[in-house]
């Protein structure tokens, strides 16, 4: 059994020469050969422009092959090097992961004239004004595709919000009115704002039933198009899960259960958590929201954190099943809305927390593994998330033994299996200190050492089979056998 591992493909900041495609096909085999498995590709779809990150979303049927909003290639390239780099991927091992935004479209071709109320930014459930007629962008005929693929057309009653009117050239969240429109329920959407149905642009209606077959469509095409093999799902927490549930069943019908699928559901609550997967059925795994955000805290506070609360309300705890587990991503950067970057030196801790542990699918990200340039800069962890993805390739297997003893000191074994041997790893947030800990008396009179500080004294385990494993000052420490 080989461990699973995850790669986000991108960084917000990358540079939008549409070479990124290009450089992910000639980097395919390294990141193969370091144990990453799935790798989650950014939005591939025409969006706003060509310096779009891709979640403007203007043409799902667009992949980089037509000419519209003043380009062909998106920010990441042309379709065929995106159909070459997915063909690479699936030769090298490594299952590609769509990005898949559903929740609004962006930039569209014609304004329309309808109906709506505005309502509270801070409470979209208190409605401000009368009806009123606005106009909206919402027509949406993408003339440089012509019909191409698909030939629906979207108008302001596939929506159920926008905001802006043109009308008046004024801002605001705008309700859109008429039969069977409205917000989802507060039931199937986060109660942020009081029902957070919507988020931007033009807001999709997924009760509406052309809405609802024209995704199917799409689906289907573009799963048969590209040949992926996964979907990351954008901003679940903004989309109706009566129709996200029975949307992923249909395609787990059609194209398997080992089709992967994980959502985006922003939300740090284990509560509204374990409502969202009994709603959809458990039907697909979510990200670790808590879990980063305990990295974050752990990052600000330093020796004031209690490392043994690490995991406190976090879904890989609760639901280590459902955990995809992250340090960062591309929300959570600098500059971002979600901004909330880890600390650098804890960052080691908390990849070595991911990665080296049984539970959760964990998620490195390529803005850690590269680094970040220009004004939202941010330093390249290679050299160590290179060592930790090794390790967790080769010997992050067998039982798992906690020593969660001391709130700035706690470490773990991984007792191996019979064609690996056992892995140490003590996490620091104060001064340098050690855990004693067992790894087998088949290991008696046999070393270890530190793959993360090699200046660390070699550490010889006793008759009884424990070993004291020192960690160096605010610092992670992975020992393993030496061969």
């Amino acid at each position: 059994m080989t461990n699973e591992t995850l790669l986000q493909g991108f960084e917000w900041y990358l540079k939008a020469d549409g070479k990124h495609w290009l450089r992910l096909t000639e980097e395919a085999p390294h990141f193969a050969e370091l144990g990453i498995t799935k790798m989650w590709l950014p939005p591939a779809y025409k969006a706003t422009s060509d310096h779009d990150v891709g979640y403007g979303i203007y043409d799902l049927f667009d992949l980089g092959e037509f000419d519209q909003k003043g380009t062909v290639r998106t920010k990441y390239g042309f379709k065929d090097e995106y159909l070459k780099l997915i063909q690479t991927l699936k030769e090298n091992a490594i299952s590609p992961i769509a990005d898949v935004v559903l929740n609004h479209k962006a930039s569209a071709d014609a304004l329309e004239t309808f109906t709506v109320v505005e309502v509270d930014s801070e409470d979209r459930t208190k409605v401000l004004t009368e009806p009123f007629e606005i106009e909206g962008w919402t027509q949406f005929t993408f003339p440089g595709r012509n019909k191409a693929y698909n030939d629906f057309d979207w108008h302001w009653y596939h929506f159920t919000g926008t905001d802006y009117d043109a009308r008046r050239n004024r801002s605001g969240i705008y309700q859109i009115q008429g039969e069977n429109k409205g917000w989802a329920l507060g039931d199937l959407v986060d109660k942020e704002n009081g029902n957070y149905d919507y988020l931007m642009y033009a807001d999709l209606d997924f009760k509406h039933p052309e809405v609802v077959q024209n995704l199917r469509d799409w689906a289907r095409w573009y799963i048969d198009t590209t040949g992926v093999e996964g979907f990351r799902l954008d901003a679940v927490k903004h989309i109706d899960s009566f129709f996200m549930n029975h949307f992923i069943r249909r395609i787990k019908e059609r194209y398997g259960e080992d089709f992967y699928v994980f959502g985006e559901y922003w939300n740090g609550e284990l509560e509204d958590n374990q409502h969202y997967l009994e709603n959809i059925h458990f039907r697909f795994d979510l990200i670790d929201t808590r879990l980063h955000y305990n990295f974050f805290e752990a990052g600000l506070a330093g020796e004031n954190y209690d490392l043994r609360q690490l995991f406190d309300e976090t879904l890989v705890k609760h639901y280590p099943d459902k955990a995809v587990t992250f340090v960062e991503n591309h929300d959570t950067q600098s500059g971002q809305a979600l901004e909330s970057v880890v600390a650098d030196w804890f960052k080691p801790l908390a990849y070595a927390t991911i990665l080296l542990r049984k539970d959760g699918l964990p998620c490195v990200f390529y803005g850690d593994y590269h680094g970040v340039s220009g004004a939202h800069g941010q330093a390249s962890f290679k050299d160590v998330l290179e060592t930790l993805l090794r390790i967790r390739r080769d010997f992050a297997y067998g039982e798992q033994v906690d020593y969660f003893d001391d709130k700035n000191c706690i470490a773990w074994v991984r007792l191996g299996s019979e064609t690996s041997a056992p892995i140490a790893v003590v996490l620091n947030n104060h001064q340098t200190t050690s855990k004693r800990m067992y790894v087998g008396e088949d290991y008696a009179g046999q070393s270890f050492s530190d793959e993360i500080n090699p200046d660390s004294s070699q550490v010889l385990i006793d008759e009884d089979g424990f070993g004291e494993f020192s960690c160096p000052t605010r610092n992670v420490a992975v020992w393993c056998l030496i061969n």
